[in-house]
């Protein structure tokens, strides 16, 4: 990837006067957080994403439109927050909507997570947040301000689809699809696809999520109040290293962990981060890339790991790649079986529509040595996982 698209050079170039203001990144979060608003008894909330703000604005190479991206990072989840924390203050009510047996899908990024979901989202009994929803949880709309929420949406998909037209060959996003609850996460490690910023990632390895996962419950109770009740599947690859915070808050819930060959999902996750990285940052160092998420996914997965042992084995259900990767028509209602769902005709109607590559996107490839990585050193990372794989994912 040696050239930017035309739209991000031109966005670099209008937006680089604004570069500057990285140097005073507090002025710059003041001003963010007047425009959101704070809830009281929150000001731990906002100062964890004030140190958020000022440790990006000293990322490596990071460009004029990265700069933006990050000041949009914060603004999104301060303003989602304070809005969600005022809809309940108004109605208390909202804090005792059951999220009752949940489905989380979690597993190595690049192992059919995406997939799963989406084949879990068939059915008319389910419930799975959609992307314009998470960036911006709420009650149920008025029909105008609904089309303004999608639309806004819609936009983040294009200009993504603009800065980086490779990125949805590899991860395709629809506004009004099925999303994973990374959008909604207060501190999931989307800012580590963005930039390099080595005192966000030493705090994040120190941070206990609860209360990042009993936000998480709350904007689904949002999303839920005053709606038919419906089971909720949610997913996030990113889920795997806090399995334990996860079911602190919703220990009723059922895990979907999908599993695939470590040398594969290294490789193409760093392939996706690439593609992803460069709208933010210039020039991008590929090696760093390969040596961070080794780093990252290996301890999300030992942690993931350590987390399992407690989870009862009827609340745990292992989707091997095969299941929906090559036999789809057969995996689906193993999958629905798994989880305790019915799978009906209807449902198998809409299997292929929801299987299919997105039309336009091209085949994805990747390659481990690109990233300065090794097979070698990818099994060792993953040993322990590759045992259990080897268990219940034998192919």
């Amino acid at each position: 990837m040696s050239s930017s698209p035309l739209a991000l050079t031109l966005a670099n170039l209008l937006l680089r006067p604004a570069l500057g203001s990285r140097r005073s990144p507090d002025r710059v979060f003041d001003r963010i957080a007047v425009e959101a608003g704070e809830a009281p008894g929150d000001r731990q909330f906002v100062d964890d994403f004030r140190s958020l703000l000022g440790w990006w604005a000293k990322a490596d190479n990071l460009t004029p439109v990265g700069w933006q991206s990050a000041q949009a990072h914060v603004r999104r989840h301060l303003t989602n927050r304070a809005r969600v924390r005022r809809l309940i203050a108004e109605h208390p009510e909202i804090e005792r909507e059951p999220i009752e047996k949940p489905v989380f899908v979690v597993g190595l990024p690049r192992t059919a997570t995406t997939v799963t979901h989406a084949v879990l989202s068939i059915s008319d009994e389910h419930r799975c947040p959609l992307l314009w929803e998470l960036l911006a949880p709420d009650l149920e709309l008025p029909p105008r301000q609904r089309r303004k929420a999608i639309t806004t949406g819609r936009r983040m998909v294009q200009g993504t689809d603009l800065f980086a037209p490779r990125f949805r060959d590899i991860h395709a996003m629809v506004a009004e699809g099925p999303e994973e609850c990374t959008f909604a996460l207060p501190h999931a490690s989307m800012p580590f696809s963005q930039a390099r910023i080595p005192e966000y990632q030493a705090w994040h390895r120190e941070r206990d999520f609860v209360d990042d996962y009993r936000y998480l419950k709350q904007v689904y109770q949002v999303l839920q109040y005053g709606r038919p009740r419906r089971r909720w599947m949610l997913k996030s690859p990113m889920h795997l290293e806090n399995l334990e915070a996860l079911r602190t808050v919703f220990p009723d819930a059922t895990i979907v962990w999908c599993h695939r060959d470590p040398v594969t999902v290294v490789a193409s996750f760093c392939s996706l981060i690439e593609h992803g990285m460069a709208i933010s940052v210039r020039p991008l160092d590929l090696a760093g890339i390969g040596a961070t998420w080794l780093d990252l996914l290996s301890r999300a997965m030992a942690r993931g790991l350590a987390a399992r042992a407690a989870i009862p084995a009827e609340q745990l259900v292992d989707a091997p790649y095969s299941w929906l990767g090559s036999d789809p028509a057969t995996g689906a209602p193993k999958l629905y079986a798994a989880v305790g769902a019915r799978w009906t005709e209807s449902d198998a109607a809409r299997l292929p529509g929801v299987v299919a590559r997105p039309r336009g996107t091209r085949r994805h490839t990747y390659d481990l040595a690109r990233y300065g990585l090794t097979r070698a050193e990818v099994e060792a990372a993953f040993a322990d996982y590759n045992a259990l794989r080897a268990e219940v994912d034998p192919t």
